[in-house]
């Protein structure tokens, strides 16, 4: 009934005894069915696609983070590249730009960001985003690299729309997002997808409020970005892939649904954006 699209199982800060309770806790759960384990540098990159090959719940992303893009080199990259072949390797990421921490110069960034797009395209792969404190330029970015392009487009089946219809898909998710309500619609627009996490149960979070209001639950995904961003009435503890719920429960609040449509939805939602 729920897909966490977005945790770090292969955090790590976890110790393969805490990363097989997480996965048993996860398998044991009635309500989650799907966990979407994230690369953020080569090596966990690496613990994402082995995950994914041991555990029939979980799909993997590979890539690396802005926070690494220091570390990338094109052997990087080439390694990366293999890693898509592993089983259920579905997706490149997280990439992007953060530039609230600044862990790695901008050039840097914006360099391996945009290769890493380059690579997404050429193997016509779903990628996933990080993007902090560079929302314009991040789109910006996607543009000129052809991530909202009409031949990338082409490769995807299309999506149910807001009125039945159906309608192009990028497959590009932003995740955790944290722009504005104008900025999910634009995003929508060029047929990507929208990651709620943790936050949007904050009291203090009005803007991500407003983006579910705004954006049709057809274009949203629920993730947790486990160890990170745990929900209310967890908040303060390490986060989780099944606190998902609590994200998804605020989200059919939000939306005015019951909490088993809000998780339907988004399942499928996710479901179709890693292909399974």
């Amino acid at each position: 009934m729920l897909f966490d699209s977005h945790a770090h199982i292969n955090e790590d800060r976890f110790s393969p005894e805490e990363r097989e309770a997480i996965c048993s806790t996860i398998e044991a759960n009635e309500l989650l069915d799907f966990v979407a384990d994230i690369g953020y540098n080569l090596e966990s990159s690496v613990q994402a696609a082995k995950n994914a090959a041991e555990y029939p719940w979980c799909v993997a992303a590979v890539g690396v983070h802005p926070h690494d893009a220091k570390t990338v080199t094109e052997d990087v990259l080439t390694k990366i590249e293999e890693l898509t072949k592993g089983i259920r390797v579905k997706a490149i990421g997280e990439i992007g730009l953060d530039y609230y921490y600044m862990r790695s110069e901008k050039t840097d960034q914006r360099y391996w960001f945009r290769r890493q797009i380059q690579l997404a395209n050429k193997l016509k792969m779903p990628i996933v985003i990080h993007s902090r404190e560079a929302d314009q330029e991040t789109l910006d970015i996607l543009l000129e690299e052809g991530a909202f392009s009409t031949e990338r487009k082409s490769w995807f089946p299309k999506r149910p729309g807001t009125k039945g219809e159906e309608v192009p898909d990028a497959r590009v998710d932003i995740h955790c997002f944290s722009g504005s309500a104008e900025l999910g619609r634009e995003y929508v627009k060029h047929g990507a997808t929208l990651g709620i996490c943790g936050p949007v149960t904050y009291n203090n979070n009005k803007k991500t409020v407003r983006v579910v209001e705004e954006v049709p639950i057809q274009f949203l995904l629920v993730e947790t970005d486990t160890p990170y961003l745990t929900p209310v009435p967890l908040r303060g503890k390490p986060n989780r892939p099944w606190y998902v719920e609590h994200t998804a429960r605020k989200v059919a609040e939000i939306k005015g649904i019951p909490f088993e449509e809000a998780a339907r939805i988004t399942w499928a939602n996710a479901r179709r954006f890693y292909d399974i």
